[in-house]
């Protein structure tokens, strides 16, 4: 009598029926977007090093000597304002003239070195600059020390 007492009315799960679960209907996107920072995070440090490190190999030429003929006319200014072609002064009027005789025939074509001292008004270097380039002077080429000399001096 004791087991059929215990086994028809009183137990639990037995005659009841266990309840179903139901589906999730929620994603969790937590993972998710833990692992997409971290994605991101990796393509963001390593995209900067996968263009920097592209190998090319740049064409050769056979380009030959230098001819003498083929040296820069140099133009120095002084830090009083002063203009020099070569080792001899010459004034704002003549400076064009006579940076066109030191290049000779193909004077527009050559490079011309602008030397200018450290301490030279920023102008008087812009005006001699501007004033090669408006005629035709295309190869301007500003001169400076190293750093290793700076630090000496």
């Amino acid at each position: 009598m004791a087991m059929g007492g215990a086994a028809g009315g009183g137990g639990r799960g037995r005659g009841r029926r266990r309840a179903r679960k139901q589906p999730l209907s929620e994603i969790n996107v937590t993972p998710l977007v833990d692992v997409m920072l971290v994605l991101l995070i990796i393509f963001m440090v390593s995209a900067p090093l996968l263009t920097v490190g592209v190998p090319l190999e740049l064409p050769k030429t056979e380009a030959g000597a230098v001819d003498a003929s083929d040296e820069p006319v140099t133009v120095s200014i002084t830090e009083s304002g002063e203009i020099f072609v070569g080792e001899s002064g010459v004034s704002w009027d003549e400076l064009v003239l006579r940076v066109a005789q030191e290049g000779g025939e193909d004077a527009r074509e050559r490079p011309v070195f602008v030397r200018a001292d450290g301490r030279a008004p920023y102008q008087a270097v812009a005006r001699v600059m501007a004033r090669l380039s408006s005629e035709g002077f295309t190869k301007l080429n500003l001169i400076t020390d190293t750093a290793a000399s700076a630090e000496e001096g």
